[in-house]
């Protein structure tokens, strides 16, 4: 497979056969703020001669061209007509789109992706793009180059997505298109607030010019695209709602998905032809406890690392780009465990205490961290002997019993451990409850590169998947993203955040920036956002939004934060009070646009539809409370939570609520439903599945 690095000079290429570089400091980076930018934390600077303006539209007239580089691969080539596009809508005009090397070269022009004549035009530029997704955009006051690191496979553009889609046009590295996108957001002040028509916001500019400049920057982030549950290319849809994402150089990353409960069908698959993969259980079988989708393996045994491997070489054939490879054990993280001589040999006993459980014992062992470690050190060591210098990465999980940094083993170069808690919650299933911070911190100190791949519903996440209310955290998330960069993580994936625009979206605006700059001024972000989306009423907007985290604290402060289902309607703290606060904030908002454009009230409306939208989850908690007390005779209340749920449909489809996880958010929410009643209502506290007693 013979890679192309369209914008790496020969020297460089000959160089380059690796994934290797992946922890990027920012430590010594310098930023600066162009002129008409009300945030940046993007910008590295560096001050150059003035030579005059670079102009690329004045008087109604494109001055320049822009110049794609020749046989660019597909994405580069619609980025350069999406660009041509927004200029036109910025100032009227459209410039006209060049392939390859135009003769003669024009006196001025964008450039848009490398080609060789940049050495030429650009005789102090570098162009040795040596950082992974490094993006480059600077004029002279005669050129202008927007370029990165792409890279891709002539002969295999299209990939194979998680449930079997094909992504065209794929490639192993997008800098080119990330490039241009933030020369759309910093440079000619593009602002795409949330997916549709009313959250996009353009500036018309009668003149677009611009100062000698060079930026570069190389998100340390490479894993994006997990973010937000529909802005995963290879999970594709068909939402409209990835175009959003795609500005937001969320969807065109470098790393595909992480750590995947990797052997779920293996069970199905081998348990009669080779059931020496699973993992040997106290009662002496390999029953795959604790169901077929969650057995756990013998790691231990070299024939099973020969089976994954066999798995490798066929997601190579599917898809050339892939770079990481996962391996991360079944779900139901503390039961099933192999107990059989060898994998136990490879526990350290001076791990922190756990308890595990089997088929009728629980019993407290050791943690599995160095377990796990030494599992993904053979299967690294397969990959470097049998793909030298491909840079093929293991992934697997820090998750229940393996959550603890290893006492002995160290993770190999090409192991990647995806993390599987909240930055901000304690570990619980250890005597000591170790804070998260301290275990990723462990990880960090061994050097192991690792993806944050929380699941919601802990102290720092409540409601962004389960309840869908406006609980935002935007402190927080700032402190989460500086962490995780400080701490060797190479990208971030939350399981999962199902899209709810009018309730959380200046969080998911933030969650982007953040991902793709974790060292950015989020509250700069923020105001921005403000400022931009609703004009004059920007402040009151903001104390909304202040108002929904100052509310969402409230919750975690009382102790309501862990609830799901329909528990988590936050009827406590989500009171009249706070709906009459909420509301004469939006009413004043209101009154600020008097006058002003149209599309600022659309917004307000937008924003509104939230607001209503969470009034009618909280009455539907309460209605369904007079439901059950009732003993399902309370039919004007059955009435009520109907007419809400219907409500609260259209405001979905209307306002981008992703409606399926809605409807699934219906139970214990909705009179119709066997599991909804009153029968089969739990108490607090009742926990049906009862506690697995240790059996001595």
């Amino acid at each position: 497979m013979n890679f192309i690095l369209r914008s790496v000079p020969g020297a460089f290429v000959k160089g380059l056969n690796s994934f290797a570089v992946f922890i990027l400091l920012f430590k010594n980076h310098c930023r600066f703020l162009p002129l008409g930018l009300a945030c940046a934390g993007l910008m590295i600077g560096f001050p150059r001669a003035r030579a005059g303006e670079f102009v690329l539209v004045e008087d109604g007239v494109a001055k320049t061209p822009l110049v794609v580089c020749e046989d660019a691969p597909p994405q580069t080539r619609k980025i350069a007509d999406e660009l041509a596009g927004f200029i036109e809508k910025i100032s009227g005009v459209k410039p006209e789109v060049l392939e390859g090397r135009p003769e003669p070269l024009p006196e001025s022009a964008v450039w848009v992706g490398y080609q060789p004549v940049l050495d030429e035009l650009f005789p102090d530029l570098d162009f040795d793009f040596e950082h992974p997704e490094e993006i480059l955009i600077s004029t002279d006051g005669s050129h202008l180059v927007i370029a990165g690191r792409d890279r891709w496979d002539p002969d295999k553009i299209v990939t194979v997505g998680r449930r079997g889609n094909y992504v065209e046009g794929w490639q192993a590295e997008f800098g080119t298109v990330n490039a241009v996108y933030t020369f759309l957001r910093d440079q000619l002040e593009v602002r795409w607030l949330w997916p549709g028509e009313t959250g996009l916001d353009i500036l018309p500019m009668e003149r677009i010019a611009f100062e000698p400049f060079e930026h570069r920057h190389h998100p340390q982030l490479r894993m994006r695209h997990g973010i937000l549950r529909l802005s995963n290319p290879r999970d594709a849809r068909g939402f409209a709602w990835g175009d959003w994402a795609r500005f937001q150089r969320l969807f065109f990353d470098s790393l595909e998905e992480g750590a995947t409960h990797h052997f779920s069908d293996w069970w199905d698959r081998f348990h009669e032809s080779n059931p020496e993969y699973f993992a040997l259980q106290p009662d002496g079988t390999r029953s795959g406890f604790p169901s077929p989708g969650r057995a756990k393996m013998c790691q231990s045994n070299p024939e099973l690392w020969e089976q994954w491997f066999e798995g490798v070489e066929t997601r190579l054939e599917e898809d050339p780009n892939r770079v990481f490879f996962p391996a991360g054990f079944n779900d139901s993280n503390i039961s099933g465990f192999c107990i059989c001589e060898n994998c136990l040999a490879w526990d350290e006993m001076d791990a922190s205490p756990r308890r595990l459980v089997w088929e009728g014992l629980s019993q407290e062992y050791v943690a599995l961290s160095d377990r796990e470690v030494r599992f993904a050190n053979e299967l690294a060591r397969l990959l470097r002997e049998r793909y030298p210098g491909k840079g093929y990465h293991v992934v697997t999980y820090a998750y229940g019993p393996t959550t603890p940094a290893p006492v002995k083993a160290v993770a190999d170069e090409n192991v990647v451990i995806s993390y599987v808690r909240n930055v901000g919650d304690i570990d619980r299933s250890c005597p000591d409850e170790t804070p998260v911070t301290e275990q990723i911190a462990g990880w960090a100190a061994a050097g192991t590169k690792m993806i944050y791949r929380p699941n919601l519903g802990g102290a720092n996440a409540n409601d962004l998947v389960h309840g869908q209310l406006p609980a935002v955290f935007f402190g927080k998330i700032m402190e989460t993203f500086r962490f995780i960069a400080d701490h060797r993580c190479i990208g971030v994936w939350i399981d999962t955040i199902n899209e709810a625009w009018p309730t959380q979206g200046p969080f998911y605006y933030l969650m982007a920036h953040l991902a793709w700059d974790p060292y950015a001024d989020g509250y700069a972000i923020l105001d921005d956002y403000y400022r931009r989306g609703f004009g004059a009423a920007h402040e009151q907007v903001k104390a909304y939004w202040t108002f929904m985290e100052e509310t969402r604290s409230a919750r975690v402060e009382a102790g309501l934060s862990d609830s799901v289902g329909w528990r988590a309607s936050g009827a406590e703290v989500y009171d009249e009070e706070f709906f009459r606060h909420a509301g004469r904030l939006l009413d004043e908002a209101e009154a600020r646009l008097e006058g002003e454009p149209e599309i600022y009230r659309r917004r307000l409306a937008h924003v509104r539809a939230g607001l209503e939208f969470t009034r009618l989850r909280v009455d539907t908690y309460n209605q369904m409370e007079r439901y059950r007390e009732s003993r399902e005779q309370d039919e004007e209340a059955a009435d009520r939570v109907r007419a809400n749920w219907a409500e609260m449909w259209r405001i979905g489809g209307e306002h981008m609520i992703y409606r399926h996880r809605l409807q699934n958010h219906r139970s214990g929410m909705h009179p119709e439903g066997e599991d909804m009643t009153f029968r089969d209502w739990k108490e607090p506290g009742d926990r049906r599945s009862g506690e697995i007693e240790q059996i001595p």
